[in-house]
């Protein structure tokens, strides 16, 4: 590929994260904003006489359970999805088990590596797909038919469901992202400490139980960048 090329490339790709940096911000702040109005007018217009000593109150109860999550998962999911993906994943949701599940097996099929520009870009595109099956799903399954779906389907099908499917999903996607990423001693890592943490740490202390998923990621981190191959690492960053 010639140099030419090459800066085109770049040109061109540089163009795109700055666009969507520019327009996934302006859509992020709008989505809060609709999301906001709800709240709004039952604190000033409902009559419910909701004080800010209420809100505070409401805010640290949540902040306390859900707040490592907010530092956690962009962390965790950026380099993987990359900025463009990391805006549609958030205005989405369902992450974890839809979206993320759906980036990595774009980027295996087509043997890109997460954090490059092919993989940034099958990030990109997989959520797209993948939002676009989930609305379509709904709409037929859920919005058409899913009445009559439930009438005929047996309750104890959908117990099984309920309860396997979520395990399987995740099984599979964690297998899938081991062999993507081809990187033995992050994954030794990260397999230890969640069966530490989950048959050792929170048996012994149950109060860490909401937080040991943000705990297993951080200290999977700070673990895997301690134990890295520095060799391997050093050459890299000479070719």
């Amino acid at each position: 590929m010639s140099t030419q090329t090459l800066t085109s490339a770049d040109a061109s790709m540089a163009r795109f994260d700055k666009q969507t940096t520019r327009y996934g911000s302006i859509t992020m702040t709008l989505g809060l904003i609709f999301s906001l109005l709800g709240p709004i007018y039952l604190v000033f217009f409902s009559g419910l006489e909701i004080t800010p000593t209420m809100i505070g109150v409401a805010f640290a109860a949540v902040a306390a359970t859900f707040g490592v999550f907010w530092i956690v998962e962009p962390l965790t999911y950026f380099p993987i999805l990359g900025s463009a993906a990391m805006y549609q994943a958030f205005m989405i949701g369902n992450i974890s088990n839809k979206l993320l599940p759906a980036a990595i097996v774009a980027q295996s099929s087509i043997n890109a590596k997460p954090g490059t520009r092919r993989g940034d870009l099958a990030s990109v595109m997989a959520i797209c797909g993948a939002a676009t099956v989930h609305l379509t799903s709904l709409l037929i399954f859920v919005g058409l038919l899913g009445s009559w779906l439930v009438s005929i389907v047996p309750i104890e099908v959908i117990e099984v469901a309920r309860i396997y499917i979520l395990p399987s999903l995740m099984g599979a996607v964690l297998v899938q992202a081991i062999v993507a990423m081809k990187q033995l001693r992050p994954t030794i890592v990260a397999i230890t400490l969640s069966l530490l943490m989950y048959f050792v740490v929170i048996p012994l202390v149950p109060s860490l139980a909401l937080f040991g998923t943000a705990l297993v990621v951080l200290f999977s981190i700070v673990l895997s960048w301690i134990v890295r191959d520095r060799k391997a690492v050093h050459t890299t960053e000479e070719a």
